[in-house]
Protein backbone atom coordinates (compact mmCIF):
# COMPACT_ATOMS: atom_id res chain seq x y z
CA UNK A 1 0.00 0.00 0.00
CA UNK A 2 1.11 3.54 -0.71
CA UNK A 3 1.84 5.95 2.10
CA UNK A 4 -0.98 8.27 3.14
CA UNK A 5 0.13 11.88 3.51
CA UNK A 6 -1.97 14.47 5.35
CA UNK A 7 -1.55 18.12 4.38
CA UNK A 8 -3.48 21.16 5.54
CA UNK A 9 -3.55 24.28 7.65
CA UNK A 10 -2.28 24.40 11.21
CA UNK A 11 -5.05 23.07 13.43
CA UNK A 12 -6.69 21.01 10.66
CA UNK A 13 -6.17 17.77 12.60
CA UNK A 14 -3.44 16.16 10.51
CA UNK A 15 -1.65 14.53 13.46
CA UNK A 16 -4.80 13.47 15.30
CA UNK A 17 -6.40 11.95 12.21
CA UNK A 18 -3.06 10.53 11.10
CA UNK A 19 -2.66 8.46 14.26
CA UNK A 20 -6.22 7.12 13.96
CA UNK A 21 -5.79 6.33 10.27
CA UNK A 22 -2.54 4.46 10.93
CA UNK A 23 -4.16 2.50 13.74
CA UNK A 24 -7.21 1.66 11.62
CA UNK A 25 -5.16 0.53 8.61
CA UNK A 26 -2.30 -1.12 10.52
CA UNK A 27 0.30 1.29 9.20
CA UNK A 28 3.19 3.21 10.74
CA UNK A 29 2.69 6.83 11.80
CA UNK A 30 5.14 9.68 11.25
CA UNK A 31 4.66 13.32 12.21
CA UNK A 32 7.21 15.29 10.19
CA UNK A 33 7.23 18.14 12.73
CA UNK A 34 8.31 15.67 15.43
CA UNK A 35 10.80 14.07 13.03
CA UNK A 36 12.38 17.50 12.41
CA UNK A 37 12.51 18.28 16.15
CA UNK A 38 14.18 14.95 16.89
CA UNK A 39 16.75 15.30 14.10
CA UNK A 40 17.53 18.92 15.01
CA UNK A 41 17.35 18.53 18.81
CA UNK A 42 15.28 21.72 18.96
CA UNK A 43 11.62 22.69 19.07
CA UNK A 44 10.08 23.90 15.81
CA UNK A 45 9.69 27.41 17.17
CA UNK A 46 13.38 27.46 18.17
CA UNK A 47 14.38 26.38 14.65
CA UNK A 48 12.20 29.10 13.10
CA UNK A 49 13.51 31.73 15.55
CA UNK A 50 17.16 30.74 15.00
CA UNK A 51 17.20 29.87 11.29
CA UNK A 52 14.42 32.10 9.99
CA UNK A 53 11.50 31.09 7.81
CA UNK A 54 13.52 30.09 4.78
CA UNK A 55 16.11 28.27 6.89
CA UNK A 56 13.32 26.24 8.47
CA UNK A 57 11.81 25.44 5.06
CA UNK A 58 15.20 24.18 3.86
CA UNK A 59 15.50 21.94 6.92
CA UNK A 60 11.94 20.65 6.45
CA UNK A 61 12.61 19.84 2.80
CA UNK A 62 15.89 18.12 3.63
CA UNK A 63 14.41 15.70 6.17
CA UNK A 64 11.34 14.89 4.09
CA UNK A 65 13.41 14.22 0.98
CA UNK A 66 16.09 12.15 2.71
CA UNK A 67 13.70 9.99 4.79
CA UNK A 68 12.31 6.80 3.30
CA UNK A 69 8.73 6.33 4.40
CA UNK A 70 7.21 2.86 3.94
CA UNK A 71 3.70 1.70 4.82
CA UNK A 72 3.25 4.96 6.70
CA UNK A 73 0.63 7.56 7.45
CA UNK A 74 2.48 10.87 7.41
CA UNK A 75 1.24 14.05 9.08
CA UNK A 76 3.15 16.97 7.59
CA UNK A 77 3.71 20.48 8.83
CA UNK A 78 1.42 23.02 7.19
CA UNK A 79 4.37 24.64 5.39
CA UNK A 80 5.44 21.52 3.46
CA UNK A 81 3.52 22.71 0.38
CA UNK A 82 6.04 25.52 -0.09
CA UNK A 83 8.54 22.90 -1.27
CA UNK A 84 7.82 21.40 -4.68
CA UNK A 85 10.71 18.99 -4.11
CA UNK A 86 9.30 17.72 -0.79
CA UNK A 87 5.77 17.42 -2.18
CA UNK A 88 7.04 15.52 -5.23
CA UNK A 89 8.89 13.11 -2.93
CA UNK A 90 5.77 12.58 -0.81
CA UNK A 91 3.48 12.24 -3.83
CA UNK A 92 5.79 9.71 -5.55
CA UNK A 93 5.20 7.19 -2.75
CA UNK A 94 1.93 8.36 -1.29
CA UNK A 95 -1.64 9.50 -1.60
CA UNK A 96 -2.02 13.14 -0.60
CA UNK A 97 -5.02 13.88 1.63
CA UNK A 98 -5.91 17.53 2.15
CA UNK A 99 -7.71 18.17 5.44
CA UNK A 100 -9.60 21.31 4.58
CA UNK A 101 -10.86 23.76 7.21
CA UNK A 102 -12.04 27.35 6.94
CA UNK A 103 -10.00 30.28 8.14
CA UNK A 104 -12.38 30.87 11.05
CA UNK A 105 -12.11 27.23 12.09
CA UNK A 106 -8.31 27.43 11.98
CA UNK A 107 -8.36 30.50 14.24
CA UNK A 108 -10.78 28.78 16.62
CA UNK A 109 -8.51 25.72 16.92
CA UNK A 110 -5.12 27.43 17.26
CA UNK A 111 -4.54 28.87 20.71
CA UNK A 112 -0.74 28.79 20.96
CA UNK A 113 0.31 30.81 17.91
CA UNK A 114 3.53 32.17 19.41
CA UNK A 115 4.92 28.76 20.41
CA UNK A 116 3.30 26.38 17.92
CA UNK A 117 6.01 26.70 15.27
CA UNK A 118 3.89 28.17 12.50
CA UNK A 119 6.02 29.21 9.56
CA UNK A 120 5.27 32.81 8.65
CA UNK A 121 7.32 35.56 7.13
CA UNK A 122 7.79 38.85 8.95
CA UNK A 123 4.60 40.89 8.77
CA UNK A 124 2.57 37.98 7.41
CA UNK A 125 -0.78 37.40 9.13
CA UNK A 126 -2.56 34.08 9.59
CA UNK A 127 -5.09 35.29 7.01
CA UNK A 128 -2.21 35.84 4.56
CA UNK A 129 -0.93 32.33 5.25
CA UNK A 130 -4.39 30.88 4.71
CA UNK A 131 -4.83 32.68 1.37
CA UNK A 132 -1.35 31.68 0.22
CA UNK A 133 -1.45 28.01 1.22
CA UNK A 134 -5.04 26.99 0.39
CA UNK A 135 -4.46 26.88 -3.41
CA UNK A 136 -1.25 24.88 -2.87
CA UNK A 137 -3.07 22.28 -0.77
CA UNK A 138 -5.73 22.03 -3.49
CA UNK A 139 -3.05 21.66 -6.17
CA UNK A 140 -1.30 18.70 -4.50
CA UNK A 141 -4.38 16.88 -3.11
CA UNK A 142 -5.44 13.48 -4.40
CA UNK A 143 -8.29 13.49 -1.87
CA UNK A 144 -9.92 16.36 0.02
CA UNK A 145 -11.73 15.81 3.32
CA UNK A 146 -13.54 18.71 4.94
CA UNK A 147 -12.59 18.74 8.61
CA UNK A 148 -15.44 20.90 9.90
CA UNK A 149 -18.87 19.85 11.09
CA UNK A 150 -17.67 16.29 11.60
CA UNK A 151 -16.32 14.56 14.65
CA UNK A 152 -13.01 12.74 14.30
CA UNK A 153 -14.70 9.35 13.73
CA UNK A 154 -16.82 10.76 10.88
CA UNK A 155 -13.75 12.38 9.35
CA UNK A 156 -11.82 9.11 9.62
CA UNK A 157 -14.70 7.26 7.96
CA UNK A 158 -14.78 9.84 5.15
CA UNK A 159 -11.03 9.55 4.50
CA UNK A 160 -11.05 5.72 4.57
CA UNK A 161 -14.02 5.68 2.19
CA UNK A 162 -12.26 8.04 -0.25
CA UNK A 163 -9.06 5.97 -0.07
CA UNK A 164 -11.05 2.83 -0.93
CA UNK A 165 -12.42 4.57 -4.02
CA UNK A 166 -8.95 5.12 -5.52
Amino acid sequence: MKNIVFIGMPGAGKSTLGVLTAKTLGMNFVDTDILIQQKEGRLLQEIIDQEGTFGFLDIEQKYICETTFKNSVIATGGSVVYSKKAMTALKDTGIIVYLKISYSEMIRRINNISTRGIVQRKGQTLQDIYRERAPLYEQYADITAVGEDKNIEQLLEDVIHQLEQL
